[in-house]
């Protein structure tokens, strides 16, 4: 079996189970992709495969370096592409062999990274969700962050203090995920909740570790 595959997040809605039950899933737009190189613990010193996800892209988008190392593996139209460490008990993948949807089936779980969406410049109550101090009875700091260090000593901030600023657009990845349903013709996948990032971003999905 694959070790993962990658996609695009298309959106959400809500699907019922045999018994009723209302579940939110996420749809994506997992593969076709393609295997665009194989690393082995000779040459590279490690095992993984290297791949790419299939979809239209103008050449011009991609450069030269990448169009040769692509070609190699005839995979042409591939912008998007991730490193899967490869483990007992995964396919022998070689370059040039494709990854589909169909490899996934329902009650799977998977761990799905994405970036997350961002939100520019942000306080301290949406970035870091500070209580905030009071809203009246004379409170000056409605939404400041407080003591942040000591005056005398030792007269400066210390470094990670937790403050405002950019907010969003980090690399993040949800754990065990359930695979509700699998639709191999269109190549779409549907997990159970949310997933990181805005319709249309690229997500990578493997297999849960744990």
């Amino acid at each position: 079996m694959s070790p993962g595959i990658l996609g695009k997040k298309i959106g959400m809605t809500q699907v019922f189970r045999p018994d009723g039950q209302v579940v939110p899933v996420t749809l994506l737009k997992a593969g076709p992709c393609v295997v665009v190189q194989r690393k082995t613990p000779v040459l590279d010193g490690y095992d993984a495969v290297q791949v790419g996800f299939l979809e239209y892209v103008k050449a011009s988008r991609i450069n030269k370096p990448q169009t040769g190392h692509l070609k190699k593996a005839g995979a042409d139209g591939v912008r998007f592409q991730r490193e899967f460490r490869l483990k007992a008990g995964d396919d022998d993948l070689k370059a040039g062999d494709r990854i589909l949807a169909d490899q996934f089936k329902p009650q799977d779980k998977v761990d799905v990274t994405g970036i997350s969406k961002g939100r520019g410049f942000a306080g301290f109550v949406k970035r870091h969700h500070f209580r905030g101090g009071e809203g009246s009875h004379g409170s000056m700091f409605h939404r400041a962050p407080g003591s942040i260090g000591a005056s005398s000593y030792p007269s400066r901030v210390f470094p990670g203090m937790k403050s405002a600023g950019h907010m969003g657009t980090d690399r993040v990845t949800v754990r065990n995920l359930e695979v509700v349903q699998v639709d191999p013709e269109d190549n779409v996948i549907m997990v159970k909740g949310a997933v990181p990032g805005p319709n249309g971003g690229y997500v990578v999905l493997r297999r849960a570790k744990r």
